[in-house]
């Protein structure tokens, strides 16, 4: 009986780790798109919209939704600076129930010249959603 219970519960917990992963890379998807339609404000739609996200890049670091938001804007102000943008996901990682790491990589194609670097972005579930909560992109 014990066992039994055992493999039940493994199961179950494997299955909302596979969902959680699941609606993750949703969002990152979505991200994914909005961004290479030049849609930045879309593409923050991933982010908790909170003055305590965490944007951390070669500048330092961002505080702060909007702060982060304008971030980009400066450095993309153009659909020629968003390009098309994909992602490799190397890892994803349960930190504690409700809290996600993402290792990975973003390629950005454009005209005037591709962009490539690595990321580690956590993710939180906030009010039924997934939300990157600290970002750290090269």
């Amino acid at each position: 009986m014990l066992l039994c219970m055992v493999c039940f519960f493994t199961g179950f917990s494997q299955t909302n780790e596979e969902a959680d992963i699941k609606a993750i890379n949703k969002v990152l998807k979505k991200q994914r798109i909005a961004w290479s339609n030049n849609n930045l404000e879309g593409y923050m739609e991933g982010y908790w919209k909170s003055d305590s996200l965490k944007f951390y890049g070669s500048n330092g670091v961002t505080h702060g939704w909007e702060n982060t938001l304008e971030r980009y804007q400066k450095a993309y102000p153009t659909e020629d600076h968003t390009g098309k943008l994909s992602f490799r996901i190397n890892d994803i990682t349960k930190i504690s129930e409700g809290a996600y790491y993402v290792l990975g990589e973003y390629h950005i194609k454009r005209d005037l010249g591709n962009a490539d670097g690595i990321f580690m972005v956590i993710f939180k579930i906030i009010n039924g959603e997934w939300k990157i909560i600290a970002d750290t992109s090269t």
